[in-house]
């Protein structure tokens, strides 16, 4: 079977139903689309987006029967409710469940998954994830299943949603290849790193697939240079000593020399989107808040990603994905603490372990 992705091959790919799911249509069902009714009459933009949704309520935005592929998800949502409940991306949660799972496959804020963390957006241009003004959330993994699948979004914010826009699409085909892996992403964060500690970015993977992306954010806590730390792949049983061992955390995520350039001897902040791997955040500004009595100063924000498209990481029992944090001073290597989040993208057979419980709303907002 041959499917999309590959312009080359394009000429000669497996036919399959085409569809897509969104509020006008969330069954995907074939000849319902916009059928909705507005004061322009039927099907005028009837029902653009779904209204409304509660705290503590959980949509669902996709309950598939297959076989088929998911290929494409657009979302876009309001940033703030009010000027102080600014954190709606990291306060939506996104879940994935494939072929009737109990546990999800993707447990990840709405706005990291994207590679926008820290609750505010940024424009990103890569083959994977494509972020555009304002908030156009885009994600083009491929999301095998064979039975069935079921996404939701749960609304942990302190006030409702007023307007939530999406819509996924995918194909049915009358069968997939029985060795299909499945897709998977984790959210994680530690607040303040531990002193010599590495931070992990994915663990307790037991089972054959392959890893293929990256992001993190990092918010420096401590002065000088902050990217000397190596990222570790320890794959099918290493433990002391992992099997892939990076040079810096800059240089995996394909920088080198830091990511600055001084500017009439002032160092200035170098971003970057590439298909693969980029830069496409930082500030050390809060620009979601407006305070007469007190300035937008706050820890320096950094995001990255990285796809290893090109390049899997491929594990046949198990896999963990850690980073160190160590600085450079002019007194050389130092060991540092920073705040550090990570979203983990890889595809697995099933069943997958169960994740760790998702910090509570609080504990996920940036500093």
């Amino acid at each position: 079977m041959i499917f999309p992705g590959d312009i080359s091959k394009m000429p000669y790919l497996t036919h399959g139903k085409s569809r897509a799911i969104n509020a006008e249509n969330r069954t995907g069902e074939k000849g319902k689309g916009g059928m909705a009714a507005s004061p322009l009459g039927p099907s005028r933009k009837g029902s653009p987006c779904l209204n409304n949704i509660q705290p503590g309520q959980e949509e669902f935005l996709a309950d598939i029967e297959g076989p088929g592929v998911i290929q494409h998800i657009w979302i876009t949502v309001d940033s703030k409710t009010s000027e102080g409940d600014c954190f709606v991306l990291r306060d939506l949660i996104m879940r994935m469940y494939w072929d009737g799972e109990e546990n999800p496959s993707v447990e990840v804020p709405l706005g990291d998954f994207f590679c926008c963390g820290f609750g505010q957006e940024c424009i990103v241009n890569s083959a994977i994830i494509t972020v555009v003004p304002s908030r156009g959330l885009n994600s083009y993994f491929a999301m095998p299943f064979h039975k069935h699948a079921r996404i939701t979004i749960e609304n942990q914010h302190k006030n409702p949603i007023p307007a939530f826009f999406y819509q996924i699409d995918y194909c049915l085909y009358d069968s997939l290849p029985e060795d299909a892996s499945y897709f998977h992403a984790q959210w994680r964060r530690q607040a303040i790193t531990e002193i010599g500690k590495d931070y992990v970015i994915l663990d307790n993977v037991k089972g054959s697939g392959h890893y293929v992306g990256t992001y993190l954010g990092l918010s420096a806590l401590q002065r000088y240079w902050w990217g000397e730390g190596e990222v570790k792949f320890y794959i099918d049983g290493d433990e002391k000593y992992p099997t892939i061992c990076g040079t810096g955390m800059e240089d995996y995520f394909g920088g080198s020399w830091s990511f600055a350039s001084n500017e009439n001897g002032r160092i200035v902040e170098q971003n970057y989107s590439t298909p693969y791997l980029g830069y496409p955040f930082y500030s050390r500004h809060d620009s979601l808040v407006w305070n007469q009595y007190h300035n937008d100063d706050c820890p320096p924000m950094r995001g990255f990603y990285r796809w290893h498209i090109p390049d899997p990481v491929f594990f046949e029992e198990n896999l963990k994905v850690t980073v160190q944090q160590i600085g450079v001073s002019h007194n050389g290597l130092f060991e540092r603490q920073d705040d550090l989040s990570s979203v983990a993208y890889w595809y697995q057979s099933e069943p997958h372990q169960k994740f760790k419980e998702l910090l509570p709303v609080e504990k996920r907002w940036p500093r």
